[in-house]
């Protein structure tokens, strides 16, 4: 494989990002129908939150498209891995979730089986 261009590279990065941001945002829209009980569940479709997750969602599928023009499926997929390592950061940050060290070494076995796979 030929060595991959920066836009792309950051695009193989930012598709992840984007996933967990979609992530974090379902979670806000699912906290937001926990709090007003006997809300029916169809209303989250009018949901500012969950609207603009499915736009993040959409244009993250989008930008996937994209790369994989150039990039072999094999290889980009292993990027898809970070997602275990961004949603929990995202959700410590966000939602003031714990973090815990069980949490860090598994994120350090994924990225660094993510360089193991890239190299």
């Amino acid at each position: 494989m030929k060595p991959l261009s920066l836009p792309i590279f950051g695009l193989l990065l930012l598709t992840p990002v984007m996933i967990a941001l979609g992530q974090v945002l379902f979670k806000l829209t699912s906290d937001r129908l926990t709090a007003h009980a006997g809300t029916p569940f169809y209303t989250v479709a009018a949901n500012p939150l969950f609207l603009l997750a499915l736009a993040i969602y959409g244009s993250a599928t989008l930008l996937w498209i994209y790369v994989l023009k150039t990039v072999p499926l094999s290889y980009a997929y292993s990027f898809m891995a970070l997602t275990f390592v961004l949603v929990p950061l995202m959700a410590a940050f966000f939602l003031k979730e714990p973090l815990t060290v069980k949490y860090a070494i598994g994120a350090c076995l994924i990225i660094a089986g993510l360089l193991v796979v890239q190299s």
